[in-house]
């Protein structure tokens, strides 16, 4: 009796969890259900932007720091990466990124500009 009385006189934060706690759920899933091609997809691109602000905040020649600082940001926003994929798997998706990267702030002036080269 006292959860009902304390769920009718929450009713309004209780229902808002509620729909917070199921609409996060809907996105896991959604997103566990897709193939890992797929995810491990949406990783590398997700790494395009990361090494960009990486390179931004930390300068050339800071190689180990950005990958630190990489993954540390990866492992945030796709935690499934320390269980499923090694680092040494991980470092080398960076390297395509850095890769990307290097490519771009050739041939976009506004990428260097924005990275500060």
């Amino acid at each position: 009796m006292e959860y009902i009385e304390f769920i009718k006189a929450n009713w309004a934060p209780v229902f808002g969890v509620l729909a917070v706690m199921v609409f996060i759920s809907f996105h896991i899933y959604r997103w566990l259900d897709k193939p890992r091609a797929e995810q491990i997809s949406d990783l590398k691109e997700w790494l395009k932007f990361a090494v960009v602000e990486a390179e931004k905040a930390l300068g050339s020649g800071t190689g180990e720091l950005k990958l630190r600082s990489v993954y540390d940001r990866a492992i945030s926003v796709f935690p499934w990466i320390k269980m499923f994929v090694p680092f040494e798997v991980f470092k080398g998706y960076v390297s395509e990124a850095l890769d990307w990267m290097e490519e771009q702030l050739e041939t976009n002036e506004r990428i260097a500009e924005y990275v500060g080269r």
